[in-house]
């Protein structure tokens, strides 16, 4: 192919090279989000307990990421998480200069959104965001949970996320519009599922982001090596057995109109058009 498909939510939209900037920058913003109010809910909802705090925390997480995506998508891709962006380097849909700009924007974003809540919130007291089992939103092993238990959950939560991305946004065949409700509600069930396990950080931006505010590293690499693994477990068995090379172009075309752009887009950029009988 030697080409790249259109970010995650691209439209019609153009990434070119000199955009790179402009994209790296809308990569800062969904990590911040998450974490400005995805921590941010988890410190307002402490005095629930309970189910309650866990629904609203979910909630929270997923909107700020399917928000994020569905506003900047088309600027960037709308990555948003260093383990998506590595998955999609390794399977050849974004370059290696785009990824690293991705990921230190990504990083950024998320020590700048943890950073600013503790400005936001007291140290302590009813919103404290040193309360015991807050800790500014720092994901952490559950009651009884094992290093090994916490690690697999991360992989496989970020599996799901990985999947339902390429299977919702990346994939030509898929209609773009609903890709950001579908990837904010996988991170709504994954923290229902994983939040009093692991955390269900389900990215690196999210554990890094609190974690360099509160000079917390405990367990750093379940929060590092999960997501990276389940990651690239998802983006290569999507790519290699629900989407091999040959019927890619021919998906396309059935979508009536193929646009290769250049190849330096976050997603390799063979872009799906609609074309009204007007403009043919």
């Amino acid at each position: 192919m030697g080409k790249e498909l259109s970010g995650l939510c691209s439209g019609e939209g153009r990434v070119e090279d000199r955009d790179l900037w402009i994209a790296t920058a809308a990569e800062f913003f969904g990590p911040f989000a998450l974490c400005a109010i995805g921590i941010g809910s988890i410190i307002s909802t402490q005095s629930l307990g309970g189910g309650a705090n866990l629904i609203m925390v979910a909630l929270a997480h997923g909107l700020a990421i399917g928000l994020m995506i569905a506003a900047l998508g088309q600027v960037s891709g709308g990555h948003f998480n260093p383990a998506v962006t590595i998955s999609m380097l390794a399977t050849g849909q974004i370059t290696v200069t785009r990824a690293v700009g991705y990921i230190v924007a990504q990083l950024a974003g998320g020590a700048a959104g943890a950073g600013i809540l503790t400005v936001i919130f007291p140290d302590l007291g009813e919103l404290g965001r040193n309360n015991a089992g807050v800790n500014l939103g720092l994901p952490a092993l559950g009651p009884d949970i094992t290093v090994t238990g916490a690690l697999i959950m991360e992989v496989v939560l970020t599996f799901f996320l990985v999947l339902v991305i390429w299977g919702s946004a990346v994939d030509p065949r898929v209609p773009r519009g609903f890709a950001p409700l579908f990837i904010g509600l996988t991170i709504t069930m994954d923290i229902l599922a994983g939040g009093r396990v692991s955390g269900a950080a389900m990215n690196p931006a999210r554990w890094f982001g609190p974690a360099i505010v509160q000079q917390d590293f405990t367990n750093w690499w379940i929060w590092i090596v999960g997501p990276i693994v389940g990651g690239l477990i998802a983006g290569f068995a999507y790519r290699t057995v629900w989407l091999p090379k040959g019927p890619l172009v021919e998906a396309a075309a059935k979508r009536d109109v193929v646009d290769v752009q250049s190849p330096t887009t976050p997603l390799q950029q063979v872009q799906i058009k609609r074309r009204s009988s007007r403009r043919r």
